[in-house]
């Protein structure tokens, strides 16, 4: 006896403790009503296992040593624990709730009446106890009228709170099921009186994942039809329906009304379920019930329930019956519309404020705190190990030679192992390497299999120059450089090597790597193939770690190190998959080169990231062989640059895009021809993007949902800007921070030491405008405004008028100084047989001013270029000034 009531009273102290970690120091009564029926079934279970004990083994025990040297005793002593431990879970809310629900005056009152009642009911108890056993009933007996009665008393308790009851069982269930992990808990405490909770919708299981999770009732808007539906009714019980019709122009208005009365108001902005696992459009009907209603809204974004099968989409995600699924809480936010905004234009503002909150609320649900690589095994594990995600030219220009997730992981981390051993890597105090190779299967592989040794990638432009190369390299403290010799034979880049091995760097090349695999090498390829992670540990705070080390392109001077993280790189593929619905149902075409940032994070670390599979092309000049690619690998998304996408639209046949869904421009303004070309002769809106390598590099993106012709987009999520006055100058220099900009720079005059910016700001150099809906226009960059005879004068906009003039050739305007007016304007073009006059007969016809013509014109055949397309305004310069000498 004693020994049970010792482990009665352990099984109560484990669950008091045990109450405590569950409702994380709140008041509730949530888990009393299944207490209390889990009390019932241990307490049932210990009478039916009593039973199946022989009674001659009962009549021989009288220590504990013998009581627990029988086996048949075990499975009781467990029931009997479990029923106390379920006990302690049953008393310590009560009395916690007792306690602070009860006034001061009558605090002591309340308890000591609780205590009398404790009395009657033990009293009570034994003298029924008593009365049993004199009329011949057994122990048993007496135990089983007492779990009845307990459990009589649990369904009480159940009736008194349903949906308290309920909400228990269902948060068991979706955390036992589906792993649910619930971010940001505390949003949910203190939530306003009158609000709108709007969430994104991936799966049937939303509603009731958001309705176990929310401390008071919600109202959901449903659709009428819908809310006829059997498997719908039967969960009013724990959520209130507002059926509403959606061919009823004035339903909105019952809704709104009802929220005015502080009733919290669940609506799902899109109106359905998701089919590409982004998100989709927004109705603006869902804005104006929070701005009428004057109500605040919350937020909640759901993740990972895209992978169930209680889905309707349309890609081929791996579908599970468990999947990993996190609910996420923001904070409660305000609805601003601009005041001067009315009728259709302030319902289209809110609606587009709406879409670009829940955007925000997106991306803030992201995971950004972990490695580019822990990033890449996470994808393998969410779209499939033996998804083919990477191709190259290697073998055929056509349809390339596939690399699974598992053969990307496995060479990679087998690479990373030779690295190791060979000491190629942790030379310096950056934890550099260079790499100069090609867009290619190997690159990639490279690239990441430096990420999986925890060293840090230096991407080498390979077309920069032999100086500007090895400047990079001492900038970065590299001594060594990872290449092949294919690549090395085909590009006729011997010259650049022995030029920097002139110099003193160790060339690494990686079919010479081969040579150093063993046996036991391809033996743990084929473990690590199964179970990367058991290989590959991030290490603490990794994520704030430099990434990769990119170089600026040099346009307007000597190129510098930029330093990226890889939270920096996370949160720009994150910030791109919160505004674009990339999917595993895409193909991407990358033929800009990976030592660009456009190229690495846009062309290629967002698609492998996001299971959308890559083509990898080594070059973007090759007119009429990019769009053969891309119409052979039925490409649906590309990257490209004004230049570039010009160059394809001259040669491709119509037909050869014919699966385009995205066609994205960055890295130069898009001329108004290169719309049109790609509008009229394949049917395909180009989206221009605004970005720097300093940014990883996306900052803003025109996309499908939110487009204005002529800019380029809005800041993507996550960012805030500021606008720098420039005097004589419309807009200001556009200043951003945000999870994306770099940790810093590399700088020539300084090797190896790294220059953050400053409190977190990075000033881009662009003059812009930026409207109310936070679309953003480029007026030009700073640098590349010229002041004449006491006027700002964009050069950008003097190469729109030669655009406008000759709009089948190319133009670049650059500013020398000049004796009379301060500075004077220089044109190259490639039209044949340009003129001043004509140039400037143009501008009046058309209300150009005087100080954007040109002092000179030069006819060249091809603009001079850096490798990503962009105009080398550097050389340009240089041989101006020889000219006009």
């Amino acid at each position: 006896t004693t020994f049970l009531l010792s482990l009665f009273s352990v099984g109560i102290a484990v669950g008091s403790v045990a109450c405590q970690k569950l409702v994380k120091d709140q008041i509730t009564l949530a888990y009393v009503p299944m207490a209390g029926v889990i009390m019932s079934i241990f307490g049932a279970g210990m009478i039916i296992l009593t039973h199946f004990v022989p009674p001659a083994i009962t009549e021989e025990f009288r220590t504990v040593s013998q009581l627990l040297a029988e086996p048949a005793f075990w499975p009781i002593i467990i029931a009997f624990l479990g029923l106390a431990v379920a006990g302690g879970v049953f008393a310590v809310p009560l009395y916690a709730y007792m306690q602070a629900m009860g006034e001061s005056a009558t605090k002591s009152r309340l308890i000591a009446a609780n205590n009398v009642l404790n009395a009657i009911a033990m009293v009570s108890g034994a003298i029924i106890s008593g009365l049993m056993l004199k009329f011949g009933a057994t122990i048993l007996d007496v135990l089983t009228v007492l779990m009845v009665g307990n459990l009589v008393v649990a369904l009480i308790a159940c009736g008194l709170l349903p949906r308290t009851a309920q909400q228990t069982v269902f948060r068991f269930i979706f955390r036992l099921a589906f792993g649910l992990k619930v971010v940001n808990p505390h949003n949910l405490k203190n939530l306003p009186t009158r609000m709108v909770v709007i969430s994104n919708h991936q799966s049937f299981l939303d509603a009731a994942i958001i309705a176990a999770y929310f401390p008071v009732k919600l109202t959901f808007a449903i659709d009428t039809n819908i809310a006829k539906k059997w498997w719908v009714r039967m969960w009013f019980t724990l959520v209130k329906a507002f059926p509403m019709d959606s061919e009823n122009p004035y339903a909105i208005r019952d809704l709104i009304k009802l929220s005015k009365t502080d009733e919290p108001v669940m609506v799902y902005p899109e109106g359905r379920l998701t089919t590409t696992g982004s998100l989709m459009k927004v109705y603006d009907g869902t804005a104006m019930l929070a701005l009428n209603a004057e109500a605040t809204i919350v937020p909640v974004i759901i993740e990972g329930a895209r992978f169930s099968k209680q889905t309707r989409l349309h890609n081929p995600l791996p579908r599970r019956w468990f999947p990993r699924i996190t609910l996420t809480i923001l904070p409660p936010q305000k609805l601003e519309v601009p005041d001067d905004l009315r009728g259709r234009a302030r319902r289209v503002g809110a609606g587009q404020k709406l879409q670009a909150m829940l955007v925000q609320s997106w991306f803030a649900a992201r995971t950004l705190e972990e490695t580019l690589f822990s990033h890449l095994i996470k994808a393998a594990n969410l779209y499939g190990k033996d998804v083919r995600i990477l191709s190259d030219a290697s073998n055929n220009a056509s349809t390339g030679t596939p690399l699974t997730y598992r053969s990307l992981i496995a060479r990679s981390l087998l690479l990373a192992d030779v690295l190791k051993r060979q000491k190629l890597l942790h030379t310096n105090q950056l934890n550099a390497i260079g790499l100069l190779l090609p867009n290619a299967n190997a690159a990639a592989a490279t690239f990441f299999a430096v990420q999986a040794a925890h060293a840090v990638p230096a991407m080498l432009n390979f077309s920069a120059g032999n100086d500007a190369i090895l400047s990079a390299c001492k900038t970065a403290l590299l001594t060594h450089v990872i290449t092949a010799h294919a690549f090395i034979e085909k590009a006729k880049l011997q010259g650049l090597i022995d030029h920097l091995e002139k110099n003193g760097l160790t060339i690494v090349y990686l079919e010479d790597i081969r040579s150093h695999i063993t046996l036991a090498d391809k033996l743990k390829l084929l473990l690590t193939s199964r179970c990367p992670q058991g290989y590959y540990q991030e290490r603490n705070r990794e994520y704030d770690n430099p990434a990769v080390i990119l170089f600026t392109s040099g346009s307007e001077g000597a190129p510098k190190g930029v330093v990226l993280s890889h939270r920096n790189i996370n949160a720009n593929v994150a910030q791109a998959q919160a505004v674009v619905d990339f999917n595993p149902k895409d193909t991407l075409l990358n033929a800009l080169p990976m030592f660009h940032s456009f190229g690495l994070t846009g062309g290629t670390l967002l698609p492998v990231l996001s299971g959308v599979p890559v083509f990898l092309y080594p070059s973007p000049l090759h007119y009429r062989i990019v769009p053969e690619v891309a119409y052979n690998f039925n490409a649906t998304i590309m990257f490209g640059t004004d230049t570039f996408l010009t160059g394809y639209a001259r040669y491709a046949h119509p037909y050869d895009f014919y699966r385009m869904r995205y066609v994205f421009a960055g890295a130069e303004k898009v001329r108004s021809e290169t719309r049109t070309a790609w509008m009229e002769r394949f049917g395909i809106r180009i989206l221009e993007g605004y970005g720097a390598t300093e940014t990883a590099p996306i900052l803003s993106l025109n996309t499908p949902l939110a487009y204005k012709a002529g800019s380029v987009g809005r800041l993507v999520p996550g960012m805030e800007y500021k606008l720098a006055e420039v005097p004589g100058v419309e807009g200001g220099n556009l200043n951003v921070r945000g999870p994306n900009v770099m940790l810093g720079y590399l700088k020539n005059d300084k090797p190896g030491v790294l220059q953050p910016p400053e409190d977190g700001w990075y000033e881009t150099g662009d003059i812009v405008n930026v409207d109310d809906l936070g679309f953003i226009t480029i007026q030009g960059r700073l640098k590349r405004f010229a002041k004449i005879g006491g006027e700002m004068v964009s050069l950008t906009a003097a190469e729109g008028l030669a655009s406008k003039c000759w709009p089948d050739s190319q133009h670049a305007v650059i500013s020398l100084p000049d004796d009379r007016k301060g500075e004077q304007l220089i044109l190259f073009t490639t039209q044949s047989g340009a003129t001043k006059d004509a140039l400037r007969q143009f501008s009046r016809a058309h209300g150009g001013t005087e100080l954007a013509l040109p002092r000179h014109i030069f006819v060249v055949d091809k603009l001079l270029t850096l490798a990503t397309g962009k105009t080398d305004y550097v050389s340009l310069t240089k041989d101006a000034e020889e000219r006009v000498k």
